[in-house]
């Protein structure tokens, strides 16, 4: 039986004939962690910003968070050794333009990651786009804090409101309740990386915003038939990485608009990441 989760080109016949200009023109930023924390390309700001350290000291890293070179997919690789209070995060203007009205992009990572063995306990965000007030909207891929296994998610929260207007515990509502995808058993392990893409389209307006979460080019559900506005200020708008997590990134990349699903796989199949567009 062939497996959920390929890694292999050959595994996707239908990969190749993605249009790599359709692709490159899409692209907006890419992160290889090959030479440092700072994006390689963005059509907005490179800079890996650092919040939420101790008080009194610069914004950076911390000892938790560094560079692993040739650990990664590709080359480098960001490494989290363990649980931490910094959240490092790329502004948007130019990387997510996210807009009040029929926003859509695409969000693709490689992780390395054993989350019954490495996560501390509590929720796991490995990737979040958040615009200030989490009231206000809220997305995120997310492990879950006290199932075995551990849950994975992506999750498209809008306005309070329009989702949940008791503002009940998250982790008290059923799945039914809740806008996401979830997978009981996810591919992740430490001794193998593992490609995420998730996507969302014409989201702010109303019903017809949808969310996608692909593991390993398999699309994994949708997110659908929710009043998906959000109501953020733009210029608090962020892509933060590893709340939480405690693993390697690699080859983060992000694009205007929802992926196709031959292109989530043209995306996974590139021999050199995402460096091979640019």
């Amino acid at each position: 039986m062939r497996s959920l989760f390929p890694l292999a080109l050959a595994v996707f016949p239908g990969a190749l004939p993605a249009d790599p200009a359709g692709l490159r023109s899409a692209l907006t930023h890419h992160a290889s962690f090959d030479r440092g924390f700072d994006a390689d390309f963005s059509r907005g700001d490179a800079k890996l910003h650092f919040s939420g350290g101790p008080r009194d000291t610069p914004p950076g890293p911390g000892e938790h968070i560094q560079l692993a070179p040739g650990a990664g997919r590709f080359g480098g690789a960001l490494r989290v050794t363990r649980k931490n209070p910094v959240r490092p995060y790329f502004n948007q203007q130019g990387v997510l333009d996210y807009r009040a009205g029929s926003w859509s992009g695409s969000v693709s990572v490689w992780l390395r990651i054993s989350p019954n063995e490495d996560l501390e306990p509590g929720y796991c965000d490995p990737v979040q786009i958040v615009g200030g007030d989490s009231k206000r909207g809220f997305m995120f891929l997310e492990w879950s804090k006290d199932e075995t296994p551990r849950l994975f998610r992506y999750a498209i929260r809008p306005r309070l409101e329009l989702w949940n207007p008791q503002n009940s515990d998250w982790a008290k509502l059923t799945d039914a309740q809740r806008p996401m995808v979830q997978v009981a058993r996810a591919p992740f392990a430490r001794t193998r990386w593992t490609h995420v893409v998730f996507t969302w389209d014409r989201l702010n307006e109303g019903k017809s915003g949808s969310g996608r979460l692909y593991l390993d080019g398999e699309p994994q559900g949708a997110i659908t038939g929710w009043q998906l506005d959000l109501g953020w200020d733009p210029a608090q708008v962020r892509l933060v990485l590893a709340a939480a997590y405690v693993g390697d990134f690699d080859d983060l990349a992000v694009f205007n608009r929802e992926l196709t699903p031959t292109e989530v796989r043209a995306v996974m199949a590139l021999p050199a990441g995402i460096a091979g567009l640019r």
